[in-house]
């Protein structure tokens, strides 16, 4: 049997200096912080519109030289929007802060990737909506993103809530 997870509940990064990337995730993503624990160097953060106790927790080491891209390891955390006009305005965000690094379509997902101020990498994504995957059932494909076409087809379609079926598939 396998685990019942739902969803990955919350990430832990190790950064550099602690109250820089507070900063950042605060700016970048209106984080809270709700919890400080001194004695760890650590802080743990939540989404404005999270119904988690936190979201992501951040763990200051010192400066340290940066693992090398590609290494083993995590390669990013991916942040889902509910709505793809929620998409363009993070696009705008990220550009704005310099952290933006690039952008494609999945087919099912339309995704943004950036990096913290520590090198750490993530995507900042928007999900068709489930009855529309098609021929992305199966794949995921890397293709150019047409971020304004694809708010002009989907503007206001909200899919966040389709994350947790409410049954478990047999098996």
């Amino acid at each position: 049997m396998s685990v019942a997870a739902v969803r990955l509940n919350h990430a832990v990064l190790f950064v550099a200096d602690l109250e820089r990337s507070l900063a950042f995730y605060r700016e970048a993503f209106g984080m809270e912080v709700v919890a400080l624990e001194p004695r760890a160097n650590a802080a743990f953060l939540r989404l404005p519109r999270s119904g988690n106790h936190h979201d992501l927790g951040l763990f200051g080491v010192g400066d340290q030289p940066p693992r090398p891209r590609g290494a083993i390891g995590l390669y990013h955390l991916a942040w889902q929007v509910d709505t793809i006009d929620e998409l363009v305005e993070a696009r705008d965000t990220l550009s704005r802060l310099g952290a933006l690094g690039g952008e494609s379509s999945h087919g099912a997902t339309k995704s943004l990737y950036a990096a913290d101020p520590d090198g750490n990498e993530f995507e900042v994504m928007w999900m068709l909506p489930r009855a529309e995957w098609g021929v992305y059932e199966n794949t995921a494909p890397v293709e150019r993103l047409d971020l304004a076409g694809e708010r002009q087809r989907w503007s206001g379609v909200r899919t966040a809530a389709e994350l947790v079926p409410l049954e478990r598939p047999a098996g």
